[in-house]
């Protein structure tokens, strides 16, 4: 009993994150993705497809055996599913190669706004700001080593 009342309280503990609310959203957000770079996979990149090779790979079939309920393989919707991915999976990754280098350069600017702002050191005697270029602490008289 003791368990079960340890696990939801790690459940309670894990949805009051906003780490679920942010993944739901993503969810969310996904799924209204991929319905877009369908409909620009069916509606616009295989029918110019289709003009160069006269192929439309929606309606690519096998049909293995015969009779009325002989098994079809569907290859065509296989091609059209792995271009779709080929799609999301490039638009992710310029997608993430752009936040990274913005990140880079937020990184940066800051590295260099905290290089600027280096003005004091501690001392490691009495562990007090002292100016970065003093040879000797102005609190504890400690000689500073570089």
């Amino acid at each position: 009993m003791k368990r079960g009342k340890n696990l939801i309280e790690e459940f309670k503990k894990f949805i009051t994150r906003g780490n679920v609310i942010d993944m739901a959203v993503g969810v969310i957000i996904g799924g209204s993705f991929t319905t877009i770079v369908t409909s620009l996979n069916n509606d616009i990149i295989t029918p110019i497809l289709g003009i160069f090779g006269g192929v439309d790979f929606s309606n690519l079939k096998l049909v293995l055996g015969s009779g009325k309920n002989a098994p079809v393989l569907a290859y065509g919707s296989f091609i059209t599913a792995v271009i779709n991915f080929l799609i999301v999976a490039f638009i992710l990754f310029a997608l993430i190669k752009l936040v990274n280098s913005i990140n880079e350069s937020i990184k940066a600017k800051i590295g260099e706004e905290n290089k600027a702002e280096a003005k004091v050191k501690i001392c490691p005697f009495c562990k007090e700001e002292i100016n970065i270029e003093a040879s000797r602490c102005p609190h504890c008289t400690s000689v500073i080593d570089e």
